[in-house]
């Protein structure tokens, strides 16, 4: 179905939060460097922040919105008649590129976290109030039902998926991913070498700046909570790399004391519990550093730490984590290759 286990992977990163990784230092040209474009705008439900070095000056801009409009009309929950709504309620089994490619992503990804990652948790997404429908918080004998067509095979190839009637699928923790990833391939393909976009704090950078230096890119510390102004922690350096945060703090509701977070584990069906509160990936591809991160936020920080030494060479490798210690205190856990990444 895929060729990403035998691929030779260098430590090369429900939505996300809005500011997720605020991108730092955009500007720093003279008056004879070259003008940057700049461009921002709306779509999924978020915003997005581009800016590009063009030798034409081009407003890239209809070409933008009309690639993320045609994401989400294939890819989204939120609007109704796109392809993945009608194929969750199974009045259609037919697929586009779009879908075809995320669910052979997820398949992917799936099978390398051990199934911490899952895109058939949509209809657990919806009933824990991460969605488009009403809160419904599943009891004992619900969850059970749920659970199965979390764990009910599929199978799809470049035209059609073949599931159960009771598995609905749910890409937001890798199809923003690939969003950014398409639009890369829009600038590539147009010949532009230089540029940063951000779309809802998801990131992919390209080339340099025009002083010949990498884009920096801020990784927030998690705040207190979803109203919190953003801090920057950590400022990245990055060359053809991405980078996505998947965070707690920012997505959860409170029910009687208690806070539940947007990240489903799909082993117990209920939102995650541990003290990890956010962790950023930094990927090639911004679609693998997307499913990463949550498949590291459904880990927890000692599941993850086990799972990168057991794959040094595999995907996810350069992550930085951010949990309570027993006493509550924040702290942070990188890794090797994340602490290279920083001195680099």
């Amino acid at each position: 179905m895929n060729n990403y286990k035998n691929r030779s992977v260098r430590h090369p990163g429900v939505g996300r939060f809005l500011l997720a990784a605020t991108v730092l230092a955009l500007l720093s040209v003279s008056c004879r460097q070259q003008q940057p474009v700049q461009l921002v705008g709306e779509a999924q439900g978020t915003y997005y922040s581009i800016l590009y070095y063009d030798a034409q000056q081009r407003d890239l801009q209809p070409q933008i919105d009309s690639l993320l409009d045609a994401f989400d009309l294939s890819a989204s929950l939120w609007v109704d008649s796109s392809l993945l709504r009608r194929i969750n309620a199974n009045l259609t089994d037919s697929l586009d590129n779009i879908l075809h490619t995320l669910l052979s992503h997820s398949s992917f990804v799936e099978e390398y976290t051990g199934g911490a990652f899952n895109c058939r948790v949509g209809r657990l997404v919806q009933a824990w109030g991460f969605s488009f429908k009403e809160r419904s918080e599943p009891d004992s004998a619900a969850l059970a039902a749920m659970l199965q067509a979390v764990n009910d095979t599929f199978s799809f190839d470049s035209l059609r998926v073949h599931k159960s009637p009771a598995t609905e699928f749910d890409f937001n923790a890798i199809a923003q991913g690939y969003s950014v990833d398409l639009l890369a391939r829009m600038f590539d393909s147009l010949g532009i070498e230089s540029y940063l976009i951000n779309v809802g704090g998801e990131v992919i950078a390209h080339g340099k700046k025009a002083n010949g230096k990498p884009w920096a890119v801020g990784i927030e510390r998690p705040a207190e909570n979803r109203y919190s102004a953003p801090d920057v922690e950590i400022s990245i350096p990055l060359v053809d790399r991405s980078v996505v945060t998947s965070g707690s703090y920012r997505k959860y509701y409170e029910k009687d004391g208690v806070k539940y977070s947007h990240t489903i584990d799909p082993a117990t069906g209920r939102p995650v519990t541990h003290s990890l509160l956010s962790v950023s990936v930094v990927e090639d591809e911004c679609w693998l550093a997307d499913a990463m991160a949550t498949a590291y936020m459904v880990m927890g920080l000692d599941w993850a730490k086990a799972f990168i030494a057991a794959h040094p060479e595999g995907p996810g490798t350069d992550a930085v984590f951010f949990i309570y210690d027993s006493c509550g205190t924040m702290k942070s856990y990188a890794t090797p290759a994340f602490k290279q990444l920083i001195k680099n």
